[in-house]
Parts: C-alpha cells; structure tokens; sequence
C-alpha cells in the first residue's frame, strides 16, 4: 500500500483472527457514548489496573521524572506518578471519544485559543507545522482542532491491519488525512501547499536522523532532525500546540502559540535544542498528563550506558 493511500475496509477482517480487534472497536464506541463523569472514573481504573500489572511500565513514569525533575521532592513524584497512571488510563477512552464523538459534543467539551494565529497563516497561504507533544489526550486534542480547522496527521501505521482501518478512520474523522511518518515528501508537499501537518518530535525515535540535546536536566537527549529537514525544506511556519484537561469535568483547552520567528533555520542542532526548549514548555503546561511511560532517553551516545538500568534493577530486586 502506498503511503498515500488510506486504509479500507476488508472482507477479510471477518475472519476470527480478528474478532478481538472487532471486538475492542465495538467496545471503545459503546463506552465513547456514557456520560463523560462515569468515563472518566472508568478510565482512571483502567489505568491502575493496567499498569499494576506492567510494573516496568510505572518505574518508567518516575524514572522519567527522576531524570528531569532531579529537585522534584518525593512528594511530588508520587503525586504526579498517580496522577499519570490515572491519565494513562483516561487516555484509552479519550481516544474512543476523538474517534466517535459526534462533532456538536466535541465543541462543548473543548475550547480553542489562538485561532487569529491560523486565520492569519491561511490568509498569507502559508504552510504550518503544527509542534504538539504526546499529551495522554492528543488524540482528542486533534479532533477537537480538526472539528474547526482541517490538518494532516503523521502516523505510524500499525501492524495490525484491522485495527489500522479503524485507527485511521478514526483519527482523519474531522482532518484531512493522514502522513505515514516515513513519508517525508508528503509532508513537505503538504506544508508548500499551505496545509496544517501535525507533528511531534518529542519521543526518542532512535539514531536515524537525530542529534543530542538537553530536555530538561538531562543534557544528551535523542532528539529527531526531522523537524529542521521540514522546516527548512518548505519554508512552514512553526507554530506550537497544546491541550490540557482543565478539571476533572472534563472540560479541555487548546491553545495555539503565535508562530516561532525565532527558530533556528539550516541549523539542524540548534533546532533540536531549540524544539526541545518549545517541548519543555509544552510538557509543564500539564506535567501529570504527558506520556511519561515512553523510555524517553533510551537511546545514549556511543559508550554511555543506559539510563534505565537502575531500574530493571529495581524491579528485579523488589520481585525476588
């Protein structure tokens, strides 16, 4: 399948090896469709369940914490660690809601900031790369942006093709389409026409392509190229975009930053730095609700050892 080309429904989905994919699809729609209150309550337990169990998983939400936040008190981490396994949860019925959401109940539950920043870009026909971060709720952060303005998403496709139908499906609902992350001349072809891409070069995406920069208080962080390759390939605005959960109400709110006169164009290391400033700020926006359960710094320069190992350590001392 090209890159291009979106997913469609085959005949063979039916097939019993892919009736718990069908399965979860029809459960996450029923569950998107109950009063917000009762899933988010839901979503909270899912989440202590869940990561109960994948003990690995919560080491690496402090491990995290412990890495950037080194003044953080105890206190503190324990909250935020509570929290994000609680939003860890929430996050799997957020994405039913972006998903299946009719268009009217997304409004009322997300306001937007920022909008003149957009309508202004429009005006001047110019293409934005819009800078996100993978917030627990970015997948209805999305849709609630979309609803308003359309955008081109960039995915990784998922191995299970059943499960990629509806995930497209899903998450191109109210945007225009979707980018496989690999297909950079999409993108740039997307950004020279003026289109909205999304984008987050906030993961550890490995070697390829990336640099060292400090993110927080960790001073070599596997940082993506990738955005200085868009930026100064198409000529696009940069212009940051975050979402927070306001209360436990489940009222959200996106707001687009004016776009980045300052960022450093044919200089792809000062770049990753410079994004990785952006993504600092976007992260403290809401700390609890970033995606800390990513091993964010697994990738080290040549013979350094892995940030991780104290607590493989751990875990194995605690479970002996």
């Amino acid at each position: 399948m090209s890159k291009s080309i979106a997913p469609s429904f085959s005949i063979k989905f039916l097939h019993p090896r892919y009736w718990p994919t069908l399965a979860m699809i029809l459960i996450m729609f029923l569950l998107s469709w109950l009063p917000y209150c009762i899933q988010f309550r839901l979503g909270q337990g899912m989440g202590r369940l869940v990561l109960s169990l994948m003990k690995k998983r919560r080491f690496t939400i402090r491990r995290n914490l412990e890495l950037c936040f080194p003044d953080m008190s105890e206190d503190e981490k324990d909250r935020i660690v509570k929290q994000n396994i609680d939003n860890s949860g929430l996050a799997l019925f957020e994405t039913g809601m972006a998903w299946f959401w009719p268009d009217a109940r997304v409004r009322r539950h997300v306001d937007i900031e920022g909008m003149e920043h957009i309508h202004k870009l429009e005006q001047e026909g110019k293409g934005a790369l819009f800078v996100a971060v993978h917030s627990l709720n970015l997948e209805l952060g999305a849709r609630a942006f979309g609803v308003r303005k359309s955008g081109m998403g960039v995915y990784r496709p998922n191995n299970n093709p059943c499960f990629d139908y509806f995930q497209y499906k899903g998450r191109s609902r109210s945007n225009r389409t979707l980018l496989d992350r690999k297909d950079v001349k999409g993108m740039l072809h997307a950004l020279k026409s003026g289109a909205r891409v999304w984008y987050a070069p906030d993961h550890d995406y490995g070697r390829r392509r990336s640099t060292f920069a400090p993110l927080f208080a960790v001073n070599k962080a596997c940082t993506t190229t990738g955005t200085s390759l868009l930026v100064d390939s198409s000529e696009c605005e940069v212009v940051p975009f975050t979402m927070v959960r306001n209360t436990n109400s489940g009222q959200y709110t996106i707001k687009i930053h004016p776009p980045l006169d300052d960022f450093p164009r044919n200089d792809p290391e000062a770049a990753a730095a410079y994004i990785n400033k952006v993504v600092e700020r976007s992260i403290l926006a809401a700390p609890e609700q970033y995606m800390w359960l990513h091993r964010r710094f697994k990738t080290r320069p040549e013979g350094e050892a892995s940030l991780y190992e104290d607590v493989s350590l751990t875990l194995e001392s605690q479970t002996s």
